[in-house]
């Protein structure tokens, strides 16, 4: 027979009393508060992690100061381009305004999640139901308010009575903050929601023009905080490296990095590119199951969304096993890494993209046909303007500009003859200094390819 649980204790018989007055509210703020204590931003990336920063020197980025910042960014851009706010959705674009993170990848194409930065005035964020503690670390976010969801998965075929609801909040943020001003500018909305602000006066203009310039010039604490993602990175890839050996299969090689990235509290992996053997050339196929053999070429590109929800986008191409590398894979490797030392030498602030583009290496005439998009691209919290293409691809329409300090950029090499049997992929990620460049990836390149 079961004993009588204590008067006052949480037994199975316990009755529950009804709550006093102001006891819901009160205990809904003592939740949030403890939530927001036990945010993972708050609780910090952990041992693994921090031991390896210190041991690489690597202070940590102030991280209130990044935040104002970035918001000191957008509003410059706002109030350079004449708009009243910004309406965002991109949860990298989010992540740059607040900080704050909430399902990322669900959230990029389930648009749940909003954020209203005005130009003068709050940032007042639109989050998933019950996730007000998810931003309150920031020291950014001034309000969090429920997010009314429009797409198509909530609403059904009465869309539009949501579309309606939702975009009454939002004209009345541009009104009460606008100063009369109805012009706002938004990253990604549907056409419904684009008739529905010109409905109520509010008009949009392009929001990712505003967030990509504000995220160009990075701060010494975003330097910071992106050096310490890829010396996270570069750990994860040395353990991916030593799990590399014949038999395994790029699948389950590629589960190494995405293993060791979260374990240092890095948060996705963008791509799925890491090949192997004659999967190498072309390039762009996406991992597999094939079993990497002994004496293949294994190449890979990180598009690594790490700790402080900065990228680290790094290349890097492997000799499995034991076996000597064949003449024509060092031949490829030697090119390759010829290509990215020489295109670095040039990155230096106040050159064009034009220029920079017209004096680069490209890949000889039998690789060119198979050759990478893009010769540089600019990084951040992800992949962000600029991009820069071969001078052969460079259109009318390709935008011009100039290196500037504070400025990081990706720089790309492959090279796979065509109708080849494999190919070759470096990456390497440069910071833009005031004197020149200076290479923040450090892994070094497999020494037996440049032998």
């Amino acid at each position: 027979m079961e004993s009588e649980a204590p008067k006052g204790s949480f037994g199975r018989h316990r009755k529950i009393m009804p709550f006093e007055p102001g006891s819901i509210e009160a205990l809904r703020e003592a939740s949030r508060e403890k939530a927001a204590s036990l945010n993972q931003h708050v609780l910090g990336y952990g041992a693994q992690a921090e031991s390896e920063w210190a041991a690489a020197g690597i202070a940590a980025p102030d991280l209130p100061a990044m935040r104002q910042y970035r918001l000191g960014r957008i509003r410059a851009e706002l109030k350079r381009r004449g708009y009243a706010g910004a309406l965002l959705y991109d949860p990298v674009n989010i992540r740059y305004a607040t900080d704050s993170t909430n399902m990322q990848l669900w959230v990029a194409h389930n648009p749940t999640r909003h954020c209203f930065v005005a130009t003068e005035g709050p940032v007042v964020l639109f989050d998933y139901f019950s996730c007000e503690h998810l931003s309150d670390h920031s020291g950014i976010v001034d309000e969090v308010r429920p997010a009314t969801s429009w797409m198509y998965l909530y609403g059904g075929e009465l869309t539009e009575q949501k579309v309606r609801r939702w975009a009454a909040g939002i004209s009345d943020l541009v009104r009460d903050h606008g100063g009369g001003n109805s012009r706002i500018a938004v990253d990604h909305i549907n056409p419904e929601g684009v008739e529905e602000l010109a409905r109520l006066g509010v008009s949009i203009g392009n929001g990712e023009a505003v967030m990509e310039n504000a995220r160009l010039i990075k701060s010494p604490d975003e330097i910071l905080a992106m050096r310490r993602a890829i010396v996270a990175c570069e750990a994860a890839m040395g353990e991916m490296e030593q799990a590399l050996k014949p038999g395994i299969s790029e699948n389950e090689l590629w589960a190494e990095l995405h293993r060791a990235n979260i374990a240092r509290g890095g948060e996705w992996i963008e791509t799925r590119l890491l090949t192997s053997g004659p999967r190498t050339n072309p390039w762009f196929q996406e991992c597999s199951s094939r079993a990497i053999q002994s004496g293949d070429l294994v190449a890979f590109d990180t598009d690594l969304i790490g700790p402080y929800g900065f990228c680290a986008d790094l290349s890097r191409t492997w000799l499995c096993g034991d076996a000597m590398p064949s003449n024509e894979q060092r031949d490829l490797f030697r090119i390759a890494a010829d290509q990215i030392a020489h295109n670095i030498e040039l990155m230096r602030p106040g050159i064009s993209f034009r220029d920079l583009v017209e004096r680069s290496s490209v890949p000889p005439e039998d690789c060119f046909p198979t050759r990478y998009g893009v010769l540089y691209h600019g990084v951040g919290l992800a992949d962000e303007y600029p991009t820069l293409p071969h001078a052969t691809d460079w259109t009318e329409d390709t935008p011009d500009g100039l290196l500037e300090p504070g400025m990081v950029l990706c720089v790309e090499s492959y090279i796979g003859r065509l109708g080849g049997h494999e190919g070759v992929k470096i990456e390497e990620q440069i910071l833009i200094t005031a004197n020149g460049n200076e290479q923040l990836s450090t892994y070094p390149l497999d020494k037996r390819l440049l032998g």
